[in-house]
């Protein structure tokens, strides 16, 4: 961090000197996108203010975009948010790369069930068959971007678990069973606040909004093959939609 601190008699809050400092230190990348800004009794410190001028500069740069809070973890810088293409082929990792951006993916659980009516009718089966559900946490740069729900007839999709585990991709997986190519026939888009988990999981507060979004996907045929619960962060990810 660099020396420069706050002018008494400038002119200008000393508050709003702070997020200047703070603010140009961003911008030069002292602090990168996504790493933790120093404790706040370090920077009232560094500053030699009380916590309470520290924090309206830094709420100053909250609300300006630069930063972001997340309680009971600190101050992070704000990381560049990404434009999540939607259209009719939607490949998370082929996206991501057109956008120089590195993907990458965990495997959080894999369990059959019967099929609730809702995905039950997004998938043309019956309720109650069994479905295979796949769950996911999706990473761009290192940093959690999605937790998606992934569920497959059992009938035509058993043993996909296996071979997600074994190549890391959905894509490779369904090319695993002779699926080359599908298609988004829908995507229901809503904003909601995440819950304990998703918040834990895209580690982000649990006061900022997330973006979830309900697909159905299809084979050349038409025919359901996925359908699709995807939870983005907020504050990284953006949609734009493919004309």
């Amino acid at each position: 961090m660099t020396l420069v601190e706050p002018a008494r008699g400038r002119g200008l809050a000393i508050w709003a000197q702070i997020a200047e400092i703070l603010q140009d230190e961003i911008t030069r990348g002292v602090v990168k996108p996504g790493e933790q800004l120093p404790p706040e009794a370090v920077l009232a410190a560094r500053f030699r203010v009380n916590r309470h001028t520290l924090r309206r500069a830094v709420a100053a740069l909250q609300e300006a975009g630069v930063v972001r809070v997340e309680q009971g973890r600190g101050t992070f810088v704000a990381e560049d948010v990404i434009d999540y293409a939607l259209g009719q082929r939607i490949r998370l990792t082929e996206n991501l790369r057109k956008l120089d951006r590195t993907p990458g993916s965990t495997f959080l659980r894999g369990v059959e069930l019967p099929a609730p009516a809702r995905i039950a009718r997004a998938l043309a089966m019956r309720a109650g068959k069994p479905v295979i559900l796949l769950e996911t946490l999706s990473f761009a740069d290192g940093r959690p971007m999605s937790v998606g729900a992934h569920y497959f007839p059992k009938a035509r999709f058993d043993g996909i678990i296996e071979d997600y585990r074994r190549v890391g991709s959905i894509t490779k997986a369904l090319a695993e069973r002779g699926i080359d190519d599908y298609f988004r026939k829908v995507t229901r888009i809503t904003a909601q606040m995440p819950d304990a988990a998703d918040a834990r999981l895209l580690q982000q507060a649990r006061n900022q909004p997330i973006l979830v979004t309900e697909a159905v996907n299809v084979d050349i045929a038409g025919t359901p093959i996925e359908f699709g619960h995807s939870r983005f962060s907020g504050p990284r990810v953006q949609f734009t939609v493919e004309n």
